[in-house]
């Protein structure tokens, strides 16, 4: 794949300076690296706006409650989780910020499911069935507010950036449950 790129590149530098657009190609670099720092600061307040309050939830003790809440949907899917351990509340906290649009800010909450997930695993060297549905419902993410590709669409001067809001909960609804009934399907016919 770096071969591609490197090729890319190249081929893009050399037809600049036979054409006479190397100063356009110097601008286009340097607007982009620009662009690119911004969305980048952009998504890092997203992130630590959610980092914070996912924090503020946890110290409240409310991460209790919407556990408690979510905890009949997670049991039912992850049934060979026990209903009090702690993997439930890492779960839901992942599940509620891919819910909420914050992709980013979900992959640390991620990475603490899958280790609390683990704790129950007795073959360590291999997922469980719980892990890989984990996987998957995190991979698909259903989303119902995509608050980040909202804020993007906002930020880059987009005159609705809340249009992409019910045709994103139904892709990644769609997205999600296709990837359980294979996953379960894979299942069984492992069986």
């Amino acid at each position: 794949m770096n071969v591609i790129w490197v090729a890319l590149i190249t081929v893009s530098m050399l037809a600049a300076f036979a054409t006479g657009g190397a100063e356009a190609v110097t601008r286009a670099m340097f607007d982009g690296a620009k662009a690119a720092v911004e969305l980048s600061l952009f998504l890092l307040g997203i992130v630590s706006l959610w980092l914070g309050i996912t924090r503020i939830i946890e110290d409240s003790g409310l991460i209790h409650h919407l556990s408690a809440a979510f905890r009949p949907v997670i049991t039912r899917l992850f049934k060979e989780i026990p209903t009090d351990h702690p993997a439930v509340t890492s779960i839901t906290l992942n599940l509620l910020a891919n819910f909420l649009g914050l992709g980013n800010a979900a992959t640390p909450l991620g990475i603490k499911a899958m280790q609390d997930l683990q704790t129950l695993n007795e073959d360590k060297q291999s997922l469980s069935f719980e892990m890989m549905l984990f996987i998957v419902l995190n991979t698909a993410s259903i989303q119902l507010l995509p608050f980040t590709v909202v804020g993007i669409l906002a930020e880059f001067g987009s005159s609705n950036p809340s249009a992409i809001v019910f045709p994103t909960f139904c892709a990644t609804t769609i997205s999600a449950l296709t990837a359980l009934a294979v996953l379960f399907l894979f299942r069984r016919l492992g069986k």
